[in-house]
């Protein structure tokens, strides 16, 4: 676990576990209320990946999260970054980035992908401050589907 301290709050990022579930599904739920995972998604990336699972708690309930892929071919994508409402802007994804990219790279991944929603302006500010870049053919049309295009970001580490 690694402490933290935002405003009066005293946080800590810690690798999930099987118990978390149910509480992770409220806060991808919480984090994205318009497209949040299904539950057999969240269950199935949990039991794969639970190694690349970050949380935030604040001792009562979960506040954030970073889902990521073990590399592959020495690379990894980062699959969602969620914080609940109230704690944006308060340097919680930086951190949890930071720590998933530190991760990563003692893992072996040399490069690191990401895809976010193009007009999610706070999200793609984090990313190139972290030293992502934008995919020179800017945004992908339907990446995600009818009307869902995605602007994808790599890192090399």
């Amino acid at each position: 676990m690694i402490p933290l301290r935002t405003g009066e709050r005293n946080l800590r990022i810690r690798t999930a576990k099987d118990t978390d579930l149910d509480d992770i599904v409220r806060l991808d739920a919480e984090a994205f209320p318009a497209d949040p995972y299904p539950f057999f998604v969240l269950r199935q990336l949990l039991t794969a990946f639970p190694d690349f699972l970050l949380l935030v708690e604040d001792g009562e309930e979960l506040r954030g999260y970073v889902l990521a892929t073990p590399p592959h071919d020495a690379q990894s994508w980062v699959l969602s970054l969620g914080i609940v409402p109230d704690l944006r802007g308060q340097g919680l994804g930086r951190h949890l980035m930071t720590r998933m990219l530190s991760h990563l790279r003692a893992q072996g991944t040399h490069a690191v992908w990401l895809s976010v929603e193009p007009g999610n302006e706070t999200a793609i500010s984090l990313y190139l401050s972290l030293g992502f870049v934008a995919d020179p053919g800017g945004p992908r049309k339907d990446y995600f589907g009818p009307g869902q295009h995605r602007l994808l970001m790599s890192l090399n580490l």
